[in-house]
């Protein structure tokens, strides 16, 4: 599902939405703006309504790019994936931002942030104002409401399935609240417009209430259909499954040892393979331009939509791929490599990463798209030194020199054609795909959530299989079986890195498996220092916002901040 600009925060109303948490002064662009019960009554309106619930994961507001509705906080840092992609793989072992001036950026990758940080505020707002969004869907789609308006039967049909779709949004919303913060401010459609005085809702709570939105959508959703182009990007039933099967892969780390839902974990995980997805034949193809046409939208299971022309913004994989260029412009990977102009130099990758593909085996992986050497754009191409793999200090803080690149994402299509645009790229962000459904299952198998080693086995050489183009480097299943989760090094979490990495799952990975805080595990910059060092137990979750909780009294407040 495209969502195309004239949809776009269509129905965001004066007196309705323009300030949904009172601190953050959520505010409308465009005084012409209609109001609600206008929108929904015009011809097309609940299409347009449902788009706008979705375009919040994609743009910040209405018009420019630039211009965030979140009063206050900068376009870029308001952006949904961006600021996911900040809290899972910015403040983990795989990336490094390279400018530590940018405001809060220094604590979220050294891993030291407080109730003030202004990323952790990005995103809480942006997630709440998901919440709200919907909410206002669900408010103007009641049985009521469509009898005010003298709705037909056919409309009806298309509006129950909208309104499931805003309630697996909205627990998407909320399960990322749940997986970084524990903790969301409480709002239905059932409630007044606001978030300054609703109640909190946090840990099992917030857990059975995703968990029961979802379950109780699921019915009025549509079924997985990877080859109808009309309904690509949509919250379908293998999208609300997939938020269960990562709500039950980390129930432990969310209600406390012993409350494991494995089982429940490798039943929806197998329930997801056996729906119709499949993988691309060319991994890379996830992260083309064209992932929506080229095989990937067969494999990527819930896309966060941009378009150079009609869906742009300075998150997703914009920012990611503009930052994954060369420091030196007489180096590639240059802008053209990735049809890509705008920021450069913004990121480079931390050195373990590197170090789950030291393997000489590693080499004929597709998915190490690492840059070590600096390839000079013009011939002759000289040889030149292999980049130093350890970031080094320098005077903008970090220097720029030294520690790898990457090459992932890209703007230009599975055929070589660029984008519609070089500072807004066509790549939608594949926030879920098959391939972490055959992880997860391998993963819950060898956690007791049942299943059969032959088949887990399997789905992770599916995987490498798509990698080497060949069976080289297949496991067996002695292999998996001889698997010790509690090892840093571990194969499924090894594998997670190669498959995953950058994909803003890596924080969370690290938490389930005991690795994140504390100093069994470390990573270079963690808790501050070049090698790193142990961190405290109170940085597997992040604050809630000092200024939402001044906003709103009933806020509580994760321990230690």
């Amino acid at each position: 599902m495209k969502i195309y600009k004239s949809f776009l925060y269509a129905f965001i109303c004066i007196g309705v939405l323009s300030s949904c948490e009172g601190d953050l002064n959520i505010e409308l662009e465009d005084d012409d703006d209609l109001l609600a019960e206008d929108v929904f009554s015009q011809p097309g309106g609940y299409d347009r309504a449902i788009a706008g619930v979705y375009s919040n994961f994609s743009v910040v507001g209405l018009d420019d790019p630039g211009e965030s509705n979140l009063a206050g906080i900068d376009a870029g840092t308001g952006n949904y994936i961006r600021g996911l992609f900040n809290l899972q793989s910015l403040a983990s072992d795989e990336v490094l931002w390279n400018f530590e001036n940018d405001q809060g950026i220094r604590q979220i990758q050294r891993n030291s942030w407080d109730a003030n940080n202004v990323i952790v505020l990005g995103f809480w707002a942006r997630a709440t104002f998901e919440i709200a969004l919907a909410n206002e869907f669900l408010r103007q789609t009641t049985a009521g409401k469509l009898d005010e308006r003298g709705e037909d039967e056919s409309t009806r049909t298309a509006i129950r399935t909208y309104r499931a779709e805003a309630r697996v949004l909205r627990a998407l919303a909320n399960y990322h609240l749940l997986d970084l913060f524990r903790r969301a401010p409480f709002a239905t459609e059932n409630d007044a417009v606001g978030f300054t005085r609703v109640p909190e809702i946090a840990g099992e709570d917030l857990f059975s209430y995703i968990e029961t939105e979802l379950l109780t959508a699921e019915a009025d959703l549509l079924d997985v259909n990877p080859g109808n182009a009309t309904q690509y990007g949509r919250a379908n039933k293998g999208v609300a499954k997939m938020i269960l099967a990562k709500l039950y892969l980390n129930a432990e780390v969310y209600l406390g040892e012993g409350n494991g839902r494995f089982e429940d974990c490798l039943r929806v995980c197998q329930e997801i393979i056996n729906s119709g997805y499949s993988l691309t034949p060319d991994y890379l193809n996830n992260f083309n331009a064209d992932n929506d046409t080229n095989g990937a939208q067969n494999e990527i299971i819930f896309p966060v939509i941009a378009d150079g022309i009609s869906v742009r913004n300075f998150g997703g994989a914009s920012i990611i791929m503009q930052g994954q260029q060369n420091p030196d412009g007489n180096f590639r990977p240059a802008p053209a490599d990735f049809g890509v102009v705008g920021f450069e130099n913004l990121f480079r990758v931390r050195q373990e990463l590197s170090f789950t593909f030291e393997d000489p085996l590693f080499d004929n992986d597709e998915r190490n798209t690492l840059v070590k050497f600096d390839v000079p754009i013009d011939p002759p191409a000289t040889p030149t030194p292999p980049r130093e793999r350890e970031i080094a200090i320098g005077p903008d803080l970090l220097d720029r020199s030294s520690g790898y690149l990457m090459a992932k994402y890209s703007n230009i299509t599975s055929m070589g054609q660029a984008g519609q645009d070089q500072t807004f790229v066509d790549t939608d962000f594949p926030l879920f795909r098959l391939a972490d459904v055959y992880l997860m299952y391998a993963e819950a198998h060898l956690r007791g959530g049942g299943g059969d080693i032959a088949t887990a086995t399997q789905y992770i050489n599916r995987l490498r299989e798509r990698a080497f183009n060949n069976t080289t480097a297949n496991i067996t299943d002695t292999d998996l079986l001889a698997t010790n989760l509690d090892q840093e090094n571990n194969l499924i979490l090894e594998e997670r890195a190669r498959e995953l990495h950058w994909e803003a799952h890596r924080r969370q990975d690290l938490i389930r498996f005991g690795l994140y805080t504390g100093g069994d595990y470390t990573w270079s910059f963690k808790g501050g220092l070049l090698n790193g060092t142990a961190i405290d137990a109170k940085f597997n979750v992040y604050p809630v916002p000092a200024s939402s909780r001044s906003a709103n009294p009933n806020l509580g407040q994760n321990d230690g901040f």
